[in-house]
């Protein structure tokens, strides 16, 4: 019996020890090796000390960084409010406005980039919306400013990811009890307070969900950079897995050093969701 049990599962165990396992051990290994293209060596912790002197590195780090604490915290809170809105039984269209609201999630990548190039261009629907409202007196240079190419990032991950977390927290609104609300109603509590008081509270967990998602997914932020501003100008929107395509694709190969840029984001992913879960623990 414990054969034939060991017998199901050993096709997957197989598996997942090729396609998972062992790369992650290879590429720990090949993080401690320098040299270009195959020509590899043991190097030690040398890897470690080029990122200290890496200023790409540095750069990539630190506008990974600023994606990271700018665009989440505003991508969950617009996500909680719109789900909110959206979870109001007297609010007429709501499945439409909530598939419009999900839709940029599912929208081809490349589509939407070149969309968003046209839009945001010195000529573009937008600068020209703006200068039409007298907000501004120039066209905005969008891609060629190294501080527009940040807003113009945010502006686009924000755009297509907001409607994904918001059908998480649209469910768990709606698995929430009915009778939670009319007994609030019926005490007199304020409708303020019974969001943050009473939705807030329940929706904890999904919300830590979304929350170490996001992070995970902005520390891994490639498509869009890539395909809004290619990096620049210069590396002002360079993230760090840009950089490792960089390191492996573009200059010439240094698998070592960019293995040493992956396990940056993989140290990363560890202390934020750590923290993260420490700070929406339950306290008796």
């Amino acid at each position: 019996m414990k054969s034939n049990g060991w017998a199901f599962i050993m096709p997957a165990m197989v598996m997942i020890g090729l396609f998972m396992i062992y790369p992650i051990l290879s590429s720990l290994w090949m993080s401690f090796q320098t040299g270009r293209g195959m020509n590899l060596s043991f190097g030690g912790f040398d890897n470690l000390l080029r990122l200290t002197e890496d200023p790409v590195f540095l750069q990539a780090l630190l506008n990974t960084g600023t994606f990271l604490v700018v665009q989440v915290p505003i991508m969950i809170v617009l996500a909680l409010l719109m789900a909110t809105l959206l979870n109001n039984p007297d609010l007429k269209f709501r499945g439409l406005l909530r598939t419009a609201i999900f839709l940029p999630c599912v929208t081809s990548l490349v589509a939407y980039a070149i969309l968003f190039k046209s839009m945001f261009a010195l000529d573009g629907v937008v600068n020209q919306t703006l200068i039409g409202l007298y907000l501004i007196d120039q066209p905005i240079p969008w891609l060629s400013d190294p501080f527009w190419a940040k807003v113009l990032v945010i502006i686009g991950i924000t755009w297509r990811w907001t409607g994904y977390n918001m059908i998480f927290y649209l469910a768990a609104l709606q698995n929430i009890d009915r009778s939670i609300y009319e007994a609030a109603r019926v005490d007199g509590v304020p409708p303020r307070a019974v969001f943050f008081r009473l939705t807030i509270p329940m929706l904890k967990p999904v919300i830590l969900f979304t929350c170490v998602m996001s992070t995970i997914g902005t520390l891994q932020l490639f498509d869009e950079v890539v395909n809004l501003t290619e990096g620049g100008p210069g590396d002002a929107t360079l993230t760090l897995s840009m950089y490792i395509y960089n390191l492996t694709f573009k200059f010439m190969p240094s698998f070592g050093y960019a293995a040493t840029v992956s396990y940056v984001i993989v140290v990363l992913v560890a202390i934020l969701s750590f923290i993260q879960f420490y700070v929406a623990r339950d306290r008796k």
